[in-house]
């Protein structure tokens, strides 16, 4: 582990946690996430970020330099309550600059404004409409991270069932089981750098809107609940110190030939702070040869 990467331990559990652990309305929250984001969270030089839409879906072209076809499809995490393209287009800009593709990162409807299943309702429009814009379902990768990378799942599924999976997917930390059956949800509950376990049947409650509980196995909300017939190459990253490792592990029972990696003691979605752990940047650095393996002929990867 590098001295970043202690120092950040250090504060994300005297001060990140205790922080995301208050009883914050959805609309502080989002200031506090957005304020945050634009503080910690810097874009590469020749990082090109352009408002635009896809299906119907508002959001954030970002581009660095852009030399190959095809596109990165990314969901953007925070429990479906926050954040959105711009909170997130720093870290899209480094994988579109190890990559030389595009991506779209849609703003989908947030809960509670907006319950289950609006963000998978845009999720899917959004696939439609880079599709529509020319876009073949083998030219664009879908990425995601937290509640992100569970729509990002969630939305493969459904692909897969209908015979058009994208080239691949990549996800971080991501959230794929809101029922709650995940064993380090209590075996790390006092290990995660981040997310305090305790808040997260209040924020399930918000996501459900006028849903019952029982509903969170619907595998649009819970994609370890989906099949995935005929599955591109998944990558998939996590950290042992997380509530949402099993989350991650358990996603081998449905994609068998996932390649599921296991960080060590790490912030969830740590990815995210490329600016500061060497860590971040060199997950990123392997996420985008996966990314170019899933897109470009091997004698055109660089």
């Amino acid at each position: 582990m590098s001295w970043q990467a202690k120092a950040l331990r250090a504060f994300s559990r005297h001060v990140m946690r205790p922080s995301l652990a208050r009883d914050r309305t959805p609309e502080a929250a989002r200031v506090h996430f957005e304020r945050g984001a634009r503080r910690l969270f810097r874009a590469p030089p020749f990082s090109l970020m352009q408002d635009g839409s896809a299906g119907g879906v508002r959001g954030l072209w970002v581009s660095n330099r852009p030399r190959h076809e095809g596109a990165v499809l990314y969901f953007h995490g925070g429990a479906y309550l926050l954040g959105s393209s711009r909170s997130h287009s720093a870290l899209l800009a480094e994988i579109a600059r190890r990559t030389g593709v595009r991506a779209f990162l849609p703003d989908y409807r947030l809960a509670p404004e907006h319950p289950f299943p609006a963000a998978f309702d845009d999720a899917v429009a959004a696939w439609d409409g880079l599709v529509a814009q020319g876009f073949a379902p083998d030219r664009i990768v879908l990425g995601g991270d937290s509640a992100g990378g569970g729509l990002a799942l969630a939305l493969l599924s459904r692909l897969c069932r209908a015979g058009t999976p994208p080239a691949g997917l990549f996800a971080f930390s991501p959230w794929t089981d809101l029922t709650f059956s995940g064993a380090s949800l209590v075996t790390n509950a006092s290990r995660d750098q981040l997310l305090p376990a305790h808040r997260l049947t209040a924020v399930r409650t918000e996501i459900l809107g006028g849903a019952r509980p029982g509903d969170a196995d619907d595998p649009r909300l819970s994609p370890l609940h989906a099949a995935f017939p005929g599955a591109p190459p998944v990558m998939i990253h996590a950290a042992e110190t997380e509530i949402l490792r099993d989350d991650a592990l358990r996603m081998r029972g449905r994609l068998p030939n996932a390649e599921i990696r296991i960080a060590g003691d790490l912030p969830h979605v740590w990815p995210i702070l490329h600016n500061w752990l060497p860590e971040a940047r060199a997950t990123l650095d392997q996420t985008g040869r996966f990314i170019q393996g899933c897109l470009l002929p091997e004698s055109d990867e660089s």
